[in-house]
């Protein structure tokens, strides 16, 4: 999938860290169509320490991983968006200085980014909730997974299609597109769908006063996020952007030094 945040800060993460990258994109690679993912897979662990994939579908990203011997970071896939997320709790961690009595709050499409929000607010024990409209939720074994992981962690999690009252005392106020790419086509029906979630100075007003807003970008501003909110002082977003490069780096660290030494 085309990329500004993910593609740019994961090549200079690798180029601050004194290695070097090669960008494949589909015209390159073709997963599934020019060759089989298995294949690509078993080439270019041949000649790579790594692989950073940005894929339309999470079953290439798994086969990736199966069939090569060397790292597969997800850099987004439509399930998950992990390495947006671990920057997103690194911001808060930053405004915060602790998870600590934090709420957040999601308003918006049950995609990959609230996904990854919410399985990453269970494992740290962070009180979430979330408005999402009835069609638009994950899928139900999604649902099943973010709720055990809840329920463990036992913290509160509340699911509504009131925006109102999923903001309602939120530190944080998360949103995200209601038209991901490749749904370019549902986008006026999206639209009619998601009326009244906007997050906007009214929705804010239902949150702490001193409340963040999030969102992972890029936005399409005057629909899910009015312009006032995503200029407003307590607006998050671009602190989110720049720790993407801080985070990729850490977790390509982490990678590379699972499977052997990493050179200085």
């Amino acid at each position: 999938k085309p990329s500004l945040r993910t593609r740019v800060t994961f090549q200079i993460a690798i180029e601050e860290l004194g290695g070097s990258a090669i960008y494949l994109g589909p015209q390159e690679v073709g997963l599934g169509e020019r060759e089989s993912v298995p294949d690509i897979a078993r080439n270019l662990e041949r000649w790579v320490d790594g692989i950073v994939a940005r894929v339309n579908r999470h079953e290439d990203l798994r086969t990736l991983a199966d069939h090569a011997s060397i790292p597969v970071i997800n850099a987004l896939s439509e399930r998950e968006h992990p390495g947006q997320i671990l920057a997103d709790f690194l911001t808060i961690y930053e405004r915060r200085r602790s998870l600590q009595n934090v709420k957040i709050a999601y308003v918006g499409d049950g995609n990959n980014v609230a996904v990854s929000l919410m399985l990453m607010a269970a494992k740290l024990g962070v009180p979430m909730s979330v408005a999402i409209p009835l069609g638009y939720r994950p899928d139900p074994a999604t649902e099943k997974r973010i709720d055990d992981l809840f329920r463990v962690a036992g913290v509160p999690f509340v699911v509504t299609n009131d925006p109102k009252i999923a903001v309602a005392g939120a530190d944080i106020v998360y949103t995200d597109t209601w038209t991901s790419m490749g749904q370019e086509e549902e986008a006026a029906q999206r639209r009619e769908a998601f009326q009244g979630y906007q997050v906007n100075d009214d929705l804010m007003s239902h949150a702490a006063p001193d409340a963040l807003f999030m969102h992972c970008l890029p936005a399409h501003r005057g629909e899910e996020v009015s312009d006032e909110v995503m200029a407003s002082p307590r607006s998050a977003i671009f602190d989110q952007a720049e720790n993407r490069l801080h985070v990729h780096k850490a977790i390509l660290l982490l990678a590379l030094q699972s499977v052997g030494p990493v050179s200085s």
